[in-house]
């Protein structure tokens, strides 16, 4: 399922600010139903990690580079432990890595 943005929309067909954002992803996350996935949108990504809304990441590494991208943990992101829960390689070299939340950051050596 990706993230359906239309029920986030303001009462007037407006986009929300990114605090109303979080607060509605965050009451959306208290209910029962499926997974929240986020697919593409790097700006929306950045407003949940600023806001501790991230439980998982499905990672798609790919062996190429292209030049300057966006990053993925960019200013703001809170330090979050993350666990590796299933990975792959493809045949082509590709990493595929699910990573879910694993609490606090550990200190000491990795």
């Amino acid at each position: 399922m990706c993230l359906n943005l239309s029920p986030l929309m303001e009462s007037n067909g407006s986009r929300p600010s990114k605090r109303r954002y979080c607060e509605k992803i965050t009451k959306i996350k208290q209910q029962e139903g499926p997974d929240l996935h986020v697919y593409g949108s790097s700006n929306l990504l950045q407003t949940l990690l600023k806001h501790d809304l991230v439980d998982a990441f499905w990672l798609k590494i790919f062996p190429i580079t292209l030049g300057r991208g966006k990053r993925l943990f960019a200013d703001g992101t809170i330090p979050a432990a993350f666990k590796v829960t299933e990975s792959t390689v493809t045949s082509k070299g590709v990493i595929i890595v699910n990573y879910e939340r694993a609490g606090a950051v550990p200190t000491g050596s990795l």
